[in-house]
């Protein structure tokens, strides 16, 4: 180490000229070292918040890289008991569920009422409960006309898929979308009933609130009310965590207005 001395100072002045440099290097130093804790404290938290983003991001592009399941094109969700119902959207949807998607030993679900949308319980070899059928039922009465009316019940049945045809008296047309049902119809309790919740691969699940809570980890309960479907649609969107596809909720919901319960 060198030292510099000032000649014209005696020994003890040098001395303590050197002891104040020395205290003031070291407040640089204990300063320096303050500052170096407080930006590595920041830096931790900058990383954190890196984290978080690149996690919420990875959800979001999870969602967006997800691949859909045919039947997302139509109204659909798992019952309780594992089972796929599916739902026409439109006259249009109706006509493809009928025809290209049942098969000989499914369910169909209509209701009496003009527009209603025809569910199928997709069986797949196996035997079809009644909690399934119940939740159907329920499922045909909510995207019915009854919620945009304010209904809480609708005149639904079921019959076998032989029993839905095209055919018509002569002179008789049948429209897109509309069918003739043959023979018995068996009647179904029911109620409006509707939940809406994310499934554990992201996809927007809605349909009765029993099969939702066994299927799907987050989700809400929604009920008939004066609230418009955009503004339900970001309310929906922020209960369930803000990654959703707002278009994606709002074609999961009935036509008319919401409430939450």
């Amino acid at each position: 180490m060198r030292l510099v001395l000032d000649l014209t100072k005696g020994v003890e002045q040098n001395a303590s000229d050197y002891f104040e440099k020395a205290k003031k290097i070291k407040k640089k130093i204990k300063g320096a070292e303050e500052a170096l804790q407080q930006n590595l404290k920041k830096l931790k938290e900058l990383e954190q918040k890196k984290e978080k983003f690149e996690a919420e991001e990875g959800i979001k592009k999870e969602a967006v890289a997800r691949k859909k399941g045919w039947y997302e094109k139509f109204r659909w969700f798992i019952s309780s008991d594992g089972f796929l119902v599916i739902g026409g959207r439109d006259a249009t949807s109706n006509e493809i569920v009928i025809k290209k998607h049942t098969d000989a030993n499914d369910i169909v679900l209509h209701t009496d009422m003009a527009g209603s949308p025809f569910f199928v319980i997709k069986s797949e070899g196996r035997k079809i409960p009644e909690t399934t059928i119940k939740e159907a039922a329920d499922a045909t009465c909510t995207f019915s006309r009854a919620w945009k009316l304010g209904l809480q019940s609708s005149d639904v049945f079921y019959v076998s898929p032989e029993q839905v045809s095209k055919k018509t008296k002569a002179g008789e047309y049948m429209g897109k979308g509309a069918f003739m049902v043959y023979g018995k119809s068996n009647y179904v309790e029911n109620k409006v009933n509707l939940a809406i919740g994310v499934t554990k691969d992201m996809a927007v699940m809605s349909g009765p609130l029993e099969s939702i809570k066994k299927n799907c980890e987050k989700f809400v309960a929604l009920k008939q009310g004066d609230e418009k479907v955009s503004n339900t649609a970001k309310k929906i969107n922020y209960k369930l965590g803000g990654n959703l596809d707002l278009d994606e909720i709002i074609r999961a919901l009935p036509a008319g207005g919401f409430n939450f319960q």
